[in-house]
C-alpha cells in the first residue's frame, strides 16, 4: 500500500532543491542501524554537535547516537533497578535525551515528513510544514523542517513549559499557541482547521493521525528495544510487557512490531489519572506533558493493546522532585538505590516518569517476577523542564530530607494497581468506538475506514506502519537523483 503516489514533477523539483542544498536523507534502515550509514558522513558528523542545524544531523536521528565521541554506539537505554521501582521486575527504558533536540519526536516528524518529500506531496520552497503537538512532536517538526530547509509552524498550548516556546521561536519556527493544557488538544485541531481555510501554503501534519508517526517507531524503537532484549534476557527471561503512554499512539506502535516477534508480549498504555480517556471515557486536565488525551488517535491499534494503566499526576510532579533535587538525590542514596543510577535519574522527563510509574504499577497488577522484563520510553530528559522544577520551588518551598522521605514511601513505595484494568474484546471495542466522535463527527473521516481498522485489523495496520522499507526504495532513488542532479 502507498499511501503517497509519486508525483514525479515535483520530486525532481525536491530533489534538485536537496541537491542546492547539500542534503542527503538517510534511511529507515540507517536509522536503525548506522553503521549502514557511509564513512564520510559518520566522519563529518564528529565535527557537528548533536543540536546544530545542520542537514547531516538528520543520521542523528536514532536511539544509537554517542553523545561522547559524536560517532555511533549501542541502544541507548537504562535499567531501573530494583531498589528504586521496588518490584521484582526487571524494568528497562530507551533513553531519548541523545537524540537531537533532546526528544526522541525528531523521528516521529521524520517519519511523517520525508515520505511526503520523495513522493512530492511536499513542495518545501512554497509550502509550510505545520506541526500541531501537546509536546516535542512540535520542536521535532520544527528542527527536522529547518534541516531540510523548509518552514515550519508548530501549535501548541499556551500552558506547555516555557523551554519549549523559546527554544521553537530561536530555530525560526512561527509558534501559534491555543487556549488551555496539555489534554486540550481539541483546541489544537481547530487551530489546524482554521489555519487551513484561511491559507493554501500549509501542509498540516497532525501527529494523531500521521501513520508515519507510528511507521518510524514501528520500524525503529520496536527494533532497538528488541536488540536490547537480546542483549540483557537471560534464558528463562520472557518480554513479559511494552509500557507507554498513548499520546499520539506513535510510540506504542512499537507495540505492533514487537507483538508480531514476540506474540505473548502485553501492550500496556497509559494514560493520566486526572483525565481517564481510556479507561473511564473521562475527562480533565493534567500536568503530565507530552501524554495529550480526552480522545482516541485515528492512528491507535486498540485491538494491540492488552491493558489499560491511569497515572496520577501528584505521583509524577512528586517524583520530579524527588529524583532531580539534591536531597532527594542523596535521600535515594541512603536507601540504597546505586549511586550511577541517581546520578542519571534526570534522564526521565515527566512523561518518562509516568512511565515508569506505569511499569510499577502493570508490575504489581501481573505479581511478575524477576523473569519478567518491562520496556517503555524515556521520550525526553528533565533538561527540558527546568522551569517547572523551579515552579515548584516557588510554590511549594525548598526540598528537604524529610519531604523526600514522604515523596519515596507515599508516591514510589506506596503506588498501587488501582485504576487500571485488563482488555477484554468488549472493552476494546468500546475505546475503538470513541474516535467516531473525534475523527468521524468532528475531522471527517470516512466510518468506513474506522470500521476497517477493527474489522480488517490483520492487514490494515501493517499496511500502513510496515511501509519504511519501501519508502527506503524511494529514499535511496532520490538522494542518487539529487547527486545527479535533476536536469
Amino acid at each position: 500500500m502507498d499511501l503517497f503516489p509519486i508525483r514525479p514533477d515535483q520530486v525532481a523539483r525536491n530533489a534538485e532543491r536537496c541537491r542546492e542544498r547539500g542534503i542527503v536523507l538517510p534511511t529507515f534502515a540507517q536509522q536503525k542501524d548506522p553503521s549502514l550509514i557511509p564513512p564520510d558522513i559518520r566522519e563529518a558528523l564528529r565535527g557537528i554537535g548533536l543540536w546544530d542545524v545542520h542537514p547531516l544531523n538528520l543520521f542523528r536521528i536514532t536511539w544509537k547516537n554517542d553523545p561522547a565521541t559524536g560517532g555511533f554506539g549501542g541502544v541507548n537505554f537504562l535499567e531501573v533497578p530494583r531498589e528504586l521501582t521496588g518490584v521484582r521486575a526487571r524494568v528497562f527504558a530507551l533513553v531519548g535525551k541523545f537524540f537531537p533536540t533532546g526528544a526522541h519526536k525528531v523521528g516521529a516528524t521524520y517519519g511523517c515528513l520525508v515520505p511526503r518529500l520523495v513522493t512530492g506531496h511536499f513542495d518545501p520552497t512554497s509550502q509550510k510544514a505545520v506541526w500541531p503537538s501537546t509536546g516535542n512532536y512540535c520542536r521535532g517538526g520544527a528542527y527536522d523542517s529547518a534541516l531540510l530547509g523548509c518552514h515550519s509552524i508548530a501549535i501548541l498550548p499556551e500552558e506547555m513549559s516555557r523551554e519549549r516556546f523559546e527554544w521553537l521561536r530561536a530555530i525560526g519556527s512561527e509558534v501559534i499557541a491555543t487556549p488551555g493544557c496539555e489534554s486540550n488538544v481539541k483546541e489544537i485541531y481547530d487551530a489546524c482547521k482554521d489555519l487551513a481555510a484561511r491559507r493554501d501554503d500549509v501542509v498540516i501534519l497532525n501527529q494523531f493521525d500521521e501513520f508515519g508517526n507510528g511507521m518510524w517507531h514501528y520500524e525503529v524503537t520496536a527494533s532497538a528495544m528488541l536488540e536490547v532484549l537480546r542483549d540483557v534476557a537471560g534464558p528463562q527471561d520472557r518480554l513479559f510487557a511494552f509500557v507507554s503512554s498513548t499520546g499520539s499512539a506513535g510510540t506504542i506502535a512499537a507495540g505492533n512490531r514487537l507483538k508480531e516477534v514476540l506474540p505473548a508480549v502485553k501492550v500496556v498504555a497509559a494514560e493520566a489519572l486526572q483525565c481517564p480517556t481510556l479507561l473511564r471515557n473521562g475527562f480533565g486536565a493534567h500536568r503530565i506533558e507530552g501524554i495529550g488525551d480526552k480522545h482516541v488517535p485515528w492512528i491507535h491499534d486498540v485491538r494491540s493493546t492488552d491493558v489499560v494503566v491511569a497515572v496520577d499526576d501528584r505521583d509524577a510532579m512528586a517524583l520530579v522532585r524527588l529524583f532531580n533535587e539534591g536531597a532527594g538525590r542523596e535521600f535515594l542514596r541512603r536507601a540504597g538505590v546505586p549511586g550511577d543510577v541517581v546520578d542519571r535519574l534526570d534522564l526521565m522527563g515527566i512523561s518518562g516518569i509516568g512511565n515508569l510509574i506505569a511499569c510499577i504499577k502493570t508490575a504489581r497488577w501481573f505479581e511478575a517476577d524477576e523473569h519478567d522484563l518491562f520496556f517503555t520510553v524515556f521520550t525526553d530528559s528533565m533538561e527540558l523542564y527546568q522551569s517547572r522544577l523551579a515552579e515548584m520551588e516557588a510554590a511549594e518551598g525548598p526540598y528537604d530530607r524529610v519531604r523526600a522521605e514522604v515523596d519515596f514511601h507515599a508516591h514510589l513505595r506506596g503506588l498501587k494497581d488501582d485504576a487500571m484494568i485488563e482488555l477484554d474484546h468488549p472493552a476494546r471495542r468500546r475505546i475503538h468506538n470513541l474516535k467516531y466522535y473525534t475523527w468521524v463527527e468532528q475531522q471527517g473521516k470516512d466510518v468506513r475506514e474506522l470500521e476497517a481498522q477493527w474489522n480488517e485489523y490483520r492487514t490494515y495496520w501493517h499496511e500502513r506502519f510496515g511501509l519504511a522499507a519501501h519508502y527506503d526504495r524511494l529514499i535511496e532513488a532520490f538522494n542518487a537523483r539529487a547527486r545527479a542532479g535533476t536536469t
